[in-house]
């Protein structure tokens, strides 16, 4: 498993460095990390024993290479390192849209795993889709993701496309709700701060009760919405015609389209 070669140490990889290090799942130097525009992340870890942008010729003692640069990317890193790395390194992929197959060629027949996670990660609260054909190579994105959030295996590399629309993307999704929010406040009359502080605290209160309480979203709607009351009122319009639902239908489709696209 170890060393891991992080291509690419940006958000994501900074966010899994983060992760990794508040699990106490791969320390500093278990890391070698290359990247162009390094971040204080990398920076510090780099501190703490990683190796960052070292010679060439230490990219072959890696065992595990993730892939974390922008899909636009991926091809000419792999051009770049591919005839560097040992023989049987295992190539994880958190390249959106990028088939297994076009990794395995570009890596000289490498063994892929690709995973779609979220920055959660570096709170070890992430979640991660994960397809590889190969059972050694699932095993190891199980090694590198399941100390850091919850990994949902997919027995179809296609279906990492609709993985993306409706996990990898969707913190932008609850972002953008949570923003929206604060401005609804903004304009019915409550201070910036006021509307500030109540969208922020209760949508992260409701994320938790339902993420410890088990039951499904519909049943504690149904448990805030008195008939005739006020939530009842705000619901006819989020569940109306063009409401949510119809709404986040159309972000999926338009986020899986966009990953197909990435892939080539």
């Amino acid at each position: 498993m170890t060393p891991i070669l992080m291509l690419g140490a940006g958000r994501m990889g900074g966010a899994l460095i983060e992760g990794w290090g508040r699990a106490g799942a791969y320390a500093p130097a278990d890391l070698i990390l290359r990247d162009p525009y390094p971040t204080d992340t990398a920076r510090a870890a780099e501190a703490a024993g990683a190796r960052l942008n070292p010679s060439d010729a230490a990219l072959a003692d890696a065992r595990t290479v993730i892939l974390a640069v922008k899909p636009q990317l991926w091809r000419e890193t792999a051009a770049e390192v591919a005839h560097l790395l040992a023989p049987d390194a295992v190539i994880v992929s958190v390249a959106a849209g990028v088939k297994c197959a076009d990794m395995a060629e570009a890596f000289g027949g490498r063994r892929i795993a690709r995973v779609m996670p979220t920055t959660a990660v570096a709170i070890n609260q992430g979640t991660i889709s994960l397809y590889a054909a190969d059972p050694a190579a699932r095993a190891v994105g199980h090694a590198l993701f399941d100390p850091v959030g919850a990994v949902v295996d997919l027995d179809d590399e296609e279906l990492l496309h609709a993985a993306t629309g409706v996990s990898g993307s969707a913190p932008a999704y609850f972002y953008a709700f949570v923003e929206a929010l604060e401005a609804g406040g903004v304009a019915a009359g409550l201070p910036a701060e006021a509307a500030r502080t109540l969208a922020r605290a209760t949508m992260t209160g409701a994320a938790a009760l339902l993420a410890q309480s088990g039951e499904e979203p519909a049943d504690l709607r149904r448990q805030v919405t008195s008939p005739n009351g006020t939530t009842e009122a705000a619901l006819k319009v989020l569940m109306g015609e063009g409401g949510l639902e119809p709404l986040l239908r159309d972000a999926v489709a338009a986020a899986t389209r966009r990953s197909k696209e990435l892939g080539g």
